[in-house]
Formats: structure tokens, sequence, C-alpha cells
């Protein structure tokens, strides 16, 4: 059992870098530019220990409000007890990535606008709601050996 109530306990897997991908942080990721409004996911590198997130928010996903030159502000929500805590956490950039959540929702806008320009030309209207998938259509499997057979329950019958 452990006894020490560290910031950084029980932290051994959580903070370990990833396969071939020890040493010191890459300049590249000094070069993003993180804007007010981006929606960000919080991942802490060991490499830098310097503005770190506590282990909480490691895995968290949040929006950023403040921008300084080595640093991010981030508002991330915390679920304490039956309430939506805002928090503001302060992290240098090597421990944040620009989250990939909105990809698919930025693709599908875009998609749209180009389905909605290529119809407008046409003159013809489109539907570009999502529709959840629809039942399986109906099949009778068979082959030349096994024709379909026709079941029907076997009469309960009593013998007293």
């Amino acid at each position: 059992m452990p006894h020490s109530f560290g910031y950084r306990a029980r932290t051994r897997h959580m903070f370990k870098r990833g396969f071939k991908d020890h040493g010191p942080v890459k300049l590249s990721t000094f070069l993003i530019n993180y804007h007010v409004g981006d929606i960000v996911d919080i991942k802490a590198n060991a490499a830098q220990q310097k503005g770190m997130p506590h282990k909480y928010y490691h895995g968290r996903t949040g929006i950023v409000y403040n921008v300084t030159p080595s640093a991010v502000g981030v508002i991330v929500y915390k679920v304490v007890g039956n309430r939506y805590l805002e928090k503001r956490v302060n992290l240098r950039v090597e421990h944040v990535r620009h989250s990939k959540c909105r990809q698919e929702f930025l693709d599908r806008v875009k998609a749209n606008h180009d389905a909605h320009a290529i119809a407008k030309e046409k003159g013809e209207r489109i539907n570009l709601r999502r529709i959840p998938a629809l039942p399986r259509e109906a099949r009778t499997v068979s082959t030349a050996q096994n024709a379909p057979q026709t079941i029907v329950p076997v009469p309960y019958e009593t013998f007293i």
C-alpha cells in the first residue's frame, strides 16, 4: 500500500513517455500556436517537470483562455459532489496538444458546404442531416442444396 501522498504519487505509468519517445522535448512542440478558444488535450510530458499539471487533469480536455510566451491557461470542468467547478489550470506548452475531438465535425461542415454548393448549382434540394443506421433489409439465405423450410411448432399433448 502506498504511504506517500505527494503531488506525483501513483503516476508511475501515467506520466511515462511512449515507446522510443524518451529524451528531451522536440522543438516542434514549441512552434505550435495556441489561441484563446482552442480546444486542447492535457497530457503531461515527464521530460519537463516545470508547469506540469496535477495527475487529475492528465487526459482531460479543456478550452484555452489565456496564452503567454511559454504557457497556456486552460479551463477544465471538475466534478465535485453534485456540481461542476470551473478550474483554471496554467500549463506549459509541452503538456498540451490540440484536441482532435472537433475534427470530424469540421470535416462534416466542409463536406456539407461543398455538397450544398453543388446542389444549388443544379437547382435541387439536398438533405444534409445525419440519419441513424436503418435496419437491414429482409433476405433469404439459400443455396441449391439447402432450400428454405417452413418450421411449425409441435402440438403439445398430455397423456394423463
